[in-house]
């Protein structure tokens, strides 16, 4: 889910908060109990699993087990600021990133000089290992009950279902796991040096756009 998405689910429910505060005859109590779950739930959907923001409406529920929206606005207020200016991004995401441009840069310049194979195989390889930790990051496991390593296909698909990117970007990344499975068994006439440049910009902005 993109900043846009998130920032707009946010506002939707400040906008309900300040309705219902606003409303004459008063809310009634499950009015306000109904959009406190809706602020928790997002809270939990939209922040970082063992963020300050989850850690802060936790407490409210545990201190102040009756009605608590106007503190919940506080929370949502701040994660809104904090997505808008980018700062969600965690170290560990920002390692992951820059490591992956490193390899990603070696993959280009490969197929610029006709090595579109090795090319593929690297972005390839970078593809798989972010699908790895987009599971990770969302709860999903990444081996089989015997402990074999899931394929990079299962963990699209996966990760597809838990709403962590839509179906059609689904479909994007399985097209682009073909180049890089037709490259891994020789199968180099399957694709192109053009479809190498595209499947290397794509997987660099599925990063960007789906950190981990």
């Amino acid at each position: 889910m993109d900043a846009a998405a998130i920032t707009t689910q946010i506002e939707d429910l400040l906008k309900a908060h300040a309705a219902l505060m606003a409303k004459e005859p008063p809310y009634s109590t499950a009015e306000q109990v109904e959009l406190i779950v809706r602020m928790e739930a997002a809270i939990e959907r939209l922040a970082p699993g063992s963020s300050r923001y989850v850690q802060e409406a936790e407490t409210f529920r545990r201190d102040q087990p009756r009605p608590r929206g106007l503190r919940l606005t506080g929370v949502l207020k701040a994660l809104k600021e904090d997505v808008t200016a980018g700062w969600l991004k965690t170290v560990e995401e920002l390692v992951h990133a820059d490591t992956f441009s490193d390899l990603l840069e070696q993959a280009r310049e490969l197929n610029s000089k006709r090595y579109k194979d090795a090319a593929a195989v690297i972005a390839g390889t970078v593809l798989e290992s972010h699908l790895r930790l987009l599971c990770d990051k969302n709860s999903i496991p990444t081996t089989l009950s015997a402990g074999k390593h899931k394929t990079a296909d299962s963990m699209n698909s996966e990760l597809a279902k838990g709403g962590v990117y839509n179906q059609l970007q689904q479909k994007q990344v399985t097209a682009w796991l073909s180049i890089r499975n037709a490259a891994a068994h020789g199968k180099y006439g399957e694709y192109t040096g053009a479809d190498v440049v595209s499947l290397i910009s794509g997987v660099e902005q599925f990063i960007i756009n789906n950190p981990a």
